[in-house]
């Protein structure tokens, strides 16, 4: 009878998550038709008008899109230097050692630090600097935002990249090194080939990560709803508008804040399944 009862339980748990997934598009679907039926699905993609006068209502998600994107390559780009690095000093270089371990302990600490932190460190403490050098001359722009955005995603990268590569086999390893491979060459030709498949999934959930977050990029990249020009200049991802005005939005504009989010969750679900489909093939591998 309790075997009975655990297995309902579990097999309840199991139905409900794809229902409530299932729940949340159909629901973004219904609320985002509005917009779409009334701008129509690719002028909404490619325009970058945003006004909300009741006489003149026109919106467009590609200057959001737009600002997204460059955040999260960006902070991408500046995050692997660094993350690669701190993974193999984890994983292979002081594999089992205690300054690995405090390491470790720390990358998990700064991965569980909660955004709106990140954001007030940037928006505090980086801003001045980016004022003062003359990156940015409001501080806020998307060059500031995609800084503390890799700060974010380098703990979360490095520790995914840190335990595919514990994960190579000893064997493989002893065998380069009994036929005169340095270190260096046991990672290039056995370790990154080997791992190299997690650690590319690594990343592509490190972007999943970055492409939604929402306090520290609307705390840092300037607010504004114009399509951005360089780096440096300010803008909007598509989480900040939606942080931005879901509040007092109503009407065609909710409807097409409700659509930035749809085209939201699309991106994120593709990212993540090619992530997970990395990480099994890894596995497989």
């Amino acid at each position: 009878m309790n075997d009975r009862l655990f297995r309902s339980i579990l097999l309840t748990c199991a139905i409900l998550m794809p229902l409530i997934c299932g729940g949340m598009l159909f629901s973004l679907v219904t609320d985002a038709y509005d917009a779409f039926n009334h701008f129509g699905f690719l002028n909404f993609l490619t325009s970058s008008e945003w006004k909300f006068n009741s006489a003149d209502e026109r919106y467009g998600a590609l200057p959001f899109i737009t600002g997204t994107i460059l955040t999260t390559l960006l902070a991408l780009a500046m995050c692997i230097p660094f993350s690669l690095p701190v993974s193999l000093f984890v994983g292979e270089y002081f594999k089992g050692t205690r300054i690995a371990s405090f390491l470790s302990t720390v990358v998990d600490l700064l991965a569980g630090i909660p955004s709106i932190i990140y954001g007030l460190w940037g928006f505090y403490a980086l801003r001045p600097i980016v004022i003062s050098l003359k990156i940015s001359p409001e501080g806020s722009s998307i060059i500031t935002a995609s800084i503390v955005l890799a700060i974010m995603i380098i703990p979360y990268a490095s520790s995914l990249s840190s335990e595919f590569i514990k994960m190579v086999p000893s064997d493989l390893k002893e065998s380069a090194y009994s036929l005169g491979a340095t270190r260096a060459d046991v990672i290039r030709r056995i370790v990154f080939p080997v791992a190299g498949p997690g650690i590319f999934s690594s990343y592509i959930l490190a972007i999943g990560r970055a492409i939604g977050e929402t306090m520290t990029v609307t705390m840092l990249i300037g607010n504004t709803n114009n399509m951005p020009e360089s780096l440096t200049s300010t803008g909007n991802s598509m989480a900040s508008i939606i942080a931005n005005q879901f509040g007092e939005a109503e009407g065609l504009r909710l409807s097409s804040l409700i659509a930035i989010g749809l085209i939201l969750f699309i991106i994120t679900a593709i990212i993540n399944m090619i992530g997970k489909m990395m990480i099994k093939h890894a596995r497989i591998s």
